[in-house]
């Protein structure tokens, strides 16, 4: 998750894909969702709307089924700081996805960190 909330996403990516596809339980959702959410800011920094808005929702999906906790992480606020910036993108548009303000970006956080 460290890569997750370095905005690494494509170093993410690789590291829960693994995870993910490694995994027989139903928790693989989880990863995946993480994934999704995490690639979908990839495709936001290089102007791809329509990928980032499509993941984003795909990642808030999968990862509904584990709020508010799962494996230690905060899922709920993931969920909930990953749907204001869905909310965002969509109201910017494809044609100022880079005035997207990706301070607003979500941590992947424990909920210890609550």
């Amino acid at each position: 998750m460290e890569a997750f909330n370095r905005g690494e996403f494509y170093e993410c990516h690789e590291y829960l894909e693994d995870a993910w596809r490694a995994e027989t339980r139903p928790i693989r959702y989880l990863y995946q969702g993480i994934l999704q959410v995490g690639v979908a800011f990839y495709h936001q920094s290089n102007g791809n709307w329509r990928g980032a808005v499509g993941l984003l929702r795909g990642g808030l999906k999968r990862l509904q089924d584990f709020v508010p906790e799962a494996r230690g992480i905060d899922v709920e606020r993931l969920v909930r700081e990953s749907e204001a910036c869905l909310r965002e993108l969509e109201r910017l548009g494809p044609e100022r996805v880079g005035e997207f303000d990706t301070s607003m970006i979500p941590r992947v956080r424990l909920t210890r960190e609550r």
